[in-house]
Formats: structure tokens, C-alpha cells, sequence
């Protein structure tokens, strides 16, 4: 399990970029701007466009999806910006304003799992997946500049994937939907880089709607819907604790996580533990060898914790996601065994200063908390984590408050509106 600090260029020019407070979004801030006027320096002449894709944070719902469950993520307002143009010479030219300055060329021709490397094989492995699906697409020249933190538990690699997703959409004139985006780019991530992701982080990435969660049915992501999430007309605010602390879920826990699930589906006699009942917990957890008793315990409570929340967002109140969200991160820490003490201090401080409920979000082994507060008491809770983080002698935490944002889409050109209807 990887949680190695961060201690790079990158991560200190994040620290400039994140407190309590959130990204601008829309097209009026100028956003695409800055991505467009590099790749003008970069490649020469002005890109065919600008696509956002958001990171994302899981309200709850996590592990569920790789056992055809349920979850329930919002988008965040940080993105990952690109600059995109079309190539007709099948190369694929691809430079991070994050990365290394270098521009990184490959060739469509030439992909292939285990041939890209570091975060170019992200992208790469979209442009893969989509070959590989049969779709008529080229090479293309891509720009990225992300203010989704890496390593933090945001997504920031499916925000990479669904922006290359969405944006050779457009560029080929495939017409694909969104939850075919998300699989494309869940492809990518399983088959190309090597991680055994389910779909909510790229289904999030890609379908979030702005004031709304997105409830997820992994086994038929094409059926999902959008809960309303106003917190702020109800007198709440959501924070996320980046611990700083990297997770890297390629590393083999995830899978052998994923593996043990599999398993305990398998030895039930069932497609996945999703078919698995509440009320047939008690049973099934005594006919489980010890090992996998806590991993199916903690999926199925996990996804009734999903259908709660649910119904709780649907009534208007909010506040009730407080003991749902503490009630996850026990299950995280002590069935499926993936915070660590980061993690588990800044949810035990948050709630200790006065949040309502916080649990870690994301896969696990380091990463974010989110915290559910009472609007006016941000900084309270904020600076109590601060403070037990510094006592504990751990990096100082960045905060940041988190609303339910857009998902991927253009910012420029700007998407025509639609036609009027012709008259009857």
C-alpha cells in the first residue's frame, strides 16, 4: 500500500490552489483561456476546442461498484481542462501543464496495454479503448492543465480519461452517451493502465448534473439518476480534508480487495454481492470463511447506507447524511480495513469540532475525508483538523468546500443551443 507524501514542485503549487473555497466554473471566467493560449505556443494554431471534466467526491457508496452496486458521487467544480485538435497522421501528441514540460508522442497505430507509462497512459488508454471498440478515430495534439489534486481520492484520473472521452466525441462525430463515455473510459483504466476500477468514478466524472448527486446502479449504469443536493438552502456546507496523503490503487490492494469480493460471490452462489439481501447477511456471513466475512458485510451495508441517503436527499433533509456518513467510515476502517490513521484523525476531529458526520471517500489507503457541517462553522471544524494534524506532527491538510457540480462537457466553442421547436 502506497502513502507516500507528495513533497513535489506539483504538490506545493496546489497548496496556492486550494482552501476553503471553490474553482470558478462556467465559460465566463475565462477557464478556457488559459489551456487555449498554451496550446497555441505548444502545437501551433488554436484548438478544435476546450473540454472540462470534473474530478468527483462520493457522498457514499464505496466499493460498491466493481460489485454491481450502488453509490451516490457528486462532481466537484475543480476540472481537468483540454485543449484538443484533430490529427490526420494518426499521432497522438499529449503535454500536461502538470507534467514534465516534455510533449510525449505516440501513435494510435502503436498503443497497446503496457506500452505508455505515468500519467500519459490515462489518455493513451482511451484512445485505445475506443479504437478497440471499432470507432473511426485518429490521432489528435492534447493540452491538459488539472486542478483536481492527484493522489487525494478525487478522481483525478478518470477526470483525465472523461475529458479525452468526451473530447474525442466531439472531435470524431461519434455520437456516444454518456454512460458509454464512462465504460470507454473505465476500459482504458482496467484494461490499459492495469486498475480494476468499477464504474463510479468515471460515470460521475462524466453524467453529474450541477445541484444533484447522481444515483448509480453499477450493474445498469444507463439507468441512473439525479437526487437533489442543495445544501446551501438547507444550512449546510460539504467539506473535503485532502490528507495528503497519496494513495495508489494500482499497487495491488485494490485488486486483491476486488478479488476477495469476487470470491465471496462466487462461494454464495451469486453474480455479485449486490444479489445479496440485507436480511441474508447474518447467514451468508456464516457460511463465508472468516477472511471474507468483513468485506461482505461491509458491501452490503454500504449499499443500503446508498438507498438511505437516498431517500433522506429525497425528503429534503440533508443533516440526516451526519450519521450516515459516520457510520461508513467505521465500516471503511474496520470491515474493508482501507483508511489509515490520517484519515481516520481527520474524521474523528471533524466530528469531535462539531460536523455532523465525515467519513474518508474514494478508494482508500490515504486520500480525502469529507465532512458535512452547518454553514457558518467551516472554519471551526477546518482548523481543528489543522490542529490535530499538526499535533499528530502530519502535513497540514488542504480544505476545500465541495458543491454538486456540472459534469464533463465544451467550454468553448461554446455548445450551440438547442433549435426551437418548429411550430405545429
Amino acid at each position: 500500500m502506497n502513502r507516500t507524501d507528495q513533497r513535489d514542485d506539483r504538490a506545493n503549487a496546489e497548496d496556492t490552489r486550494f482552501g476553503v473555497g471553490v474553482e470558478g466554473d462556467g465559460e465566463g471566467d475565462g477557464r478556457a483561456g488559459r489551456p487555449a493560449d498554451t496550446f497555441r505556443q505548444l502545437f501551433g494554431g488554436a484548438p478544435d476546442g476546450v473540454w472540462a471534466a470534473p474530478g468527483r467526491v462520493n457522498l457514499i457508496g464505496e466499493h460498491t461498484d466493481y460489485n454491481d452496486g450502488f453509490a451516490l458521487p457528486i462532481a466537484l467544480p475543480q476540472t481537468t481542462l483540454l485543449a484538443a485538435r484533430a490529427r490526420t497522421d494518426g499521432l497522438l501528441r499529449l503535454h500536461s501543464a502538470q507534467g514534465d514540460h516534455r510533449i510525449t508522442e505516440l501513435t494510435v497505430a502503436g498503443l497497446a496495454p503496457g506500452a505508455v507509462t505515468g500519467w500519459a497512459a490515462y489518455p493513451a488508454g482511451v484512445v485505445w479503448a475506443l479504437t478497440e471498440a471499432g470507432h473511426p478515430v485518429g490521432g489528435a495534439d492534447l493540452h491538459f492543465d488539472s486542478a483536481v489534486p492527484v493522489g487525494a481520492g478525487l478522481s483525478s484520473s478518470a477526470a483525465l480519461e472523461c475529458a479525452v472521452a468526451v473530447a474525442y466525441d466531439a472531435l470524431y462525430g461519434l455520437e456516444l452517451t454518456g454512460p458509454e463515455l464512462a465504460r470507454t473510459a473505465q476500459r482504458a483504466e482496467n484494461a490499459f493502465v492495469g486498475v480494476p476500477c468499477g464504474i463510479m468514478d468515471q460515470m460521475a466524472s462524466v453524467c453529474c448534473t450541477a445541484g444533484a448527486a447522481l444515483h448509480l446502479d453499477a450493474r445498469t449504469p444507463e439507468h441512473h439518476g439525479q437526487v437533489p443536493f442543495d445544501l446551501r438552502g438547507q444550512g449546510l456546507r460539504l467539506l473535503v480534508i485532502d490528507t495528503r496523503v497519496s494513495h495508489d490503487l494500482g499497487d495491488g490492494a485494490y485488486a486483491a480487495l476486488r478479488a476477495g469480493c469476487e470470491r465471496a460471490a462466487a462461494l454464495l452462489g451469486l453474480p455479485a454481492l449486490r444479489d445479496l439481501p440485507a436480511e441474508g447477511l447474518p447467514g451468508a456471513l456464516r457460511a463465508l470463511p472468516g477472511e471474507l466475512v468483513p468485506l461482505v458485510r461491509h458491501v452490503v451495508t454500504e449499499n443500503a447506507r446508498v438507498t438511505e441517503a437516498v431517500s433522506r436527499l429525497r425528503e429534503g433533509d440533508a443533516a440526516a447524511l451526519g450519521p450516515i456518513l459516520a457510520e461508513g467510515h467505521a465500516s471503511l476502517r474496520d470491515d474493508y480495513r482501507v483508511s489509515c490513521p490520517e484519515t481516520d484523525l481527520a474524521a474523528a476531529a471533524a466530528q469531535d469540532a462539531g460536523a455532523l458526520g465525515a467519513r474518508m471517500t474514494g478508494g482508500g489507503f490515504g486520500g480525502s475525508v469529507i465532512a458535512l457541517v452547518r454553514a457558518g462553522a467551516e472554519d471551526a471544524v477546518g482548523g481543528a483538523v489543522t490542529a490535530a494534524f499538526e499535533a499528530a506532527g502530519y502535513r497540514a491538510p488542504r480544505i476545500l468546500s465541495a458543491v454538486p457540480a456540472a459534469g464533463a462537457r465544451r467550454l468553448w466553442p461554446s455548445p450551440a443551443p438547442p433549435s426551437p421547436e418548429s411550430p405545429s
